[in-house]
């Protein structure tokens, strides 16, 4: 068996935590391998099963949906950096996945609107090392394109190895192994020119002592696409950003537009919070000068109301593409926020037609408001996903078939290290590494939070033997920043405890129960923004054992990084 499709998905997992069976009911799973199972029976004496995960979400917005409308975002929930392309009638999205395993999810659409995750580039543990890494490092911005029957993918390993380019024939895989292009800098991006030779724009350093803390600048250099290695020269294009003398920060996720004779640079400015934007220049050459647009930025939320309701924030990091019927659209990121900047799920996919004017691109007028519901692109009507990844929705995880479910990750890769069983539709993690170690991988899986709203609940049976044993249910936005609500024990009596950590590795009791039985235990979460409540089930009756416990800590602007939450399935012994 070619050894890039024995390393697939579910046998990277089997690897972490045995599993050889889930199912949403949907397509987006992944093959199973027969590599992972029985004979890596290695495990731990302390272990703990998951029969069943639930998800239930709300949006805090109301919407109302036209006929012929589609709804903002695209992708919910920590779906940060898109990157699309258009290959024939089929449209990809890529998104950003840091130091989470298996990486680069790739979503695929007939209509620009509805989006179901097909795979993950990165789904074998020997193509990044993440080990040592907090979870905001690793991969960064992704870009997506097709060129003479092979899918590329470029992004950048921060920490552990630079920018790179990866190849598929498919967009489902497998991926190859990363071809590591050595400059510097993040964000590179492939432009595939009419002249039949490529390039890539990146982020990187200026080519003078930085002026401010920010400064940064766009690059550009050919690229040998044949042999995936860097020729010539590499030269800077835009100095800072749009205006140098304003001290613009962070100018990057540069892409190339080639329309009338034009080259188009578009780019993020800004940082990643409230000061987002995006901007776009033109060039009647590839290698510059480029020339901002005066209307610029094209996108952004800074200028409107700080104190609005239901805001959208931090606007950019757009791509362009065209459909057949020649209109131009952007996917983009932005955040849905609640108390004006906090966020517990990440920055999301968003998506804007673009309009043209004089050979300029437009796509939202300053102080206009992002709209959560406009007319769908001229593109063939597509059926929901299930489940889908926009608007109200939940799914059910039975672990109850042979395939591993896309949208489950952990942190970091599973370099090393064996915990993991299945059988009879029982996920089965044993007890080893905890979050807090960057150098191990925690027997954690976890399902992206997509909405404020959100419920989640999954059933567990577990033995503790010791006061540090802990099975259950964990909200995770990275190491230091966590809620735990854990089957464990004290002083030799079982119980249910609920933890809270922020900015520390230390486990903060919030409140614990005594349980009568260690098995078939539900265990629920309940968000509403920045609060949260935890309940559990046992013997059929329904208990609660916190309320109004504080969330922030799952919030971007609290716990710092890039990431949204991971809700899931976590062991650990310490």
């Amino acid at each position: 068996m070619n050894e890039l499709i024995k390393g697939s998905l579910l046998s990277v997992f089997a690897l972490l935590v045995g599993c050889d069976s889930t199912s949403d009911g949907n397509p987006d799973a992944a093959s199973s391998s027969p590599e992972a199972s029985a004979s890596e029976s290695t495990a731990s004496a302390t272990a703990a099963q998951f029969s069943r995960f639930t998800y239930e979400g709300q949006s805090q917005e109301q919407v109302e949906v036209g006929e012929g409308e589609f709804r903002n975002p695209i992708i919910s929930g920590y779906a940060p950096d898109p990157t699309v392309a258009r290959v024939g009638d089929d449209y990809y999205v890529v998104t950003s996945s840091f130091t989470h395993f298996p990486g680069l999810p790739i979503y695929h659409s007939k209509d620009l609107v509805n989006w179901t995750q097909i795979g993950n580039a990165i789904d074998r543990p020997d193509q990044f090392d993440y080990k040592g890494l907090e979870v905001s490092r690793g991969i960064f911005a992704p870009d997506i394109s097709f060129h003479e029957g092979i899918y590329y993918l470029a992004s950048t390993c921060v920490d552990c190895g630079g920018n790179f380019v990866m190849t598929a024939d498919s967009p489902t895989g497998p991926w190859s192994d990363p071809h590591w292009l050595g400059f510097e800098g993040i964000d590179p991006s492939i432009h595939w020119d009419d002249s039949g030779k490529a390039y890539i724009l990146n982020n990187g350093a200026p080519n003078e002592e930085p002026r401010y803390d920010g400064h940064r600048a766009i690059w550009i250099q050919e690229f040998d696409w044949q042999n995936l290695t860097m020729v010539g020269e590499r030269k800077q294009l835009i100095n800072g950003g749009v205006d140098i003398s304003t001290q613009p920060v962070w100018i990057e996720g540069p892409h190339i537009i080639q329309r009338n004779g034009y080259y188009y640079i578009t780019a993020a400015e800004g940082g990643t919070s409230v000061h987002h934007s995006q901007t776009i220049f033109r060039s009647d050459d590839v290698w510059g000068p480029y020339t901002p647009a005066e209307h610029n930025p094209i996108l952004t939320q800074r200028d409107l109301d700080f104190e609005r309701d239901n805001p959208i924030i931090a606007a950019g990091h757009a791509k362009f593409v065209q459909i057949p019927n020649g209109d131009w659209w952007a996917t983009f990121l932005a955040i849905r926020s609640y108390d004006n900047d906090m966020f517990n799920i990440g920055r999301e996919t968003f998506l804007l037609p673009v309009r043209w004017e004089d050979d300029w691109p437009y796509i939202l007028p300053r102080g206009e408001r992002i709209p959560f519901a406009l007319e769908k692109p001229e593109l063939p009507e597509q059926p929901t996903p299930n489940p889908p990844q926009s608007g109200d929705f939940g799914y059910t995880d039975e672990f109850d078939g042979d395939q591993l479910a896309l949208g489950w990750m952990g942190v970091r890769d599973p370099d090393s290290g064996v915990f993991h069983d299945v059988n009879n539709g029982t996920l089965s993690l044993n007890c080893q590494n905890g979050l807090g170690d960057l150098d191990s991988v925690p027997a954690f899986l976890g399902r992206r939070q997509q909405h404020h709203i959100a419920d989640l609940s999954t059933t567990v049976t577990f033995d503790p033997q010791a006061d540090q044993d802990r099975a259950g249910l964990a909200a995770v936005q990275n190491d230091e920043n966590l809620i735990f609500l854990a089957i464990t024990q004290d002083g030799g009596e079982d119980q249910l405890a609920l933890y809270r950590r922020q900015g520390s590795t230390e486990d903060i009791l919030v409140n614990a129960a005594a349980l009568p039985s260690t098995e078939n235990v539900v265990l629920s979460m309940a968000f509403d923004a920045g609060q949260m409540s935890a309940h559990y089930e046992v013997n059929g009756e329904r208990h609660t054992l916190a309320e109004g416990v504080d969330a922030t800590n799952l919030s971007t602007n609290v716990a710092g990084g890039f990431v949204g939450t991971l809700i899931g399935p976590y062991c650990t012994r310490q």
